[in-house]
């Protein structure tokens, strides 16, 4: 039987104690303290309501929690911490590099580089405010340009195409040797 954490040790919060750590300490490995504590990890008071909840949200909740479970055993083990830290940093090191290289072309390169940032997110705090500050700025942004009237959400969208076309011209330009501008010009006066 598993017995309450906070019922054990009296300095305890309460709660109910992580599984990962649990079974770290019934395989004999010391879990530090800050591994039943840790911000976000789906405690009690991290939780939504119940009643109402869609479908695919709860289907993410058991699936953030299995995740985070998993990533709790792994850390409670200190090698397997150190090879989690690794594993994170060098996959989050080639999604954004992955994504700055994409920046110039048209795709997804902002979007794999924020993708990057939340892996990097998952173990470093620095990733994780910077990932929040990302987020913040793009929802001020969007929720700034939704609420401008239909001329100006034009004028934006005109903007951003056109910055678009510039950057793809200019990376086939300078990186392929493609001149689409010179190319198009040639046609139109030769036809």
């Amino acid at each position: 039987m598993v017995t309450n954490r906070s019922s054990v040790d009296p300095t305890a919060r309460p709660g109910r104690p992580k599984v990962g750590p649990r079974a770290a300490e019934r395989r004999g490995y010391a879990v530090p303290i800050d591994q039943y504590d840790r911000p976000g990890r789906g405690g009690p008071d991290d939780r939504a309501p119940r009643g109402g909840v869609a479908v695919a949200e709860r289907r993410r909740g058991r699936w953030r929690r299995r995740l985070g479970t998993t990533l709790d055993l792994i850390r409670a083990n200190p090698t397997g911490r150190i090879a989690l830290k690794i594993f994170i940093s060098v996959l989050g090191a080639i999604i954004v590099t992955v994504g700055i290289a994409l920046i110039p072309l048209p795709g997804p390169g902002w979007l794999l580089v924020i993708a990057g940032l939340g892996v990097w997110a998952v173990e470093f705090h620095w990733a994780r405010r910077l990932l929040n500050f990302t987020r913040r700025h793009v929802q001020r942004w969007t929720r700034w340009a939704t609420s401008q009237s239909l001329p100006v959400r034009l004028v934006l969208g005109s903007v951003g195409l056109v910055f678009v076309a510039v950057v793809l011209w200019l990376s086939l330009k300078y990186s392929l040797g493609i001149d689409l501008l010179a190319r198009l010009l040639h046609y139109l006066a030769t036809h």
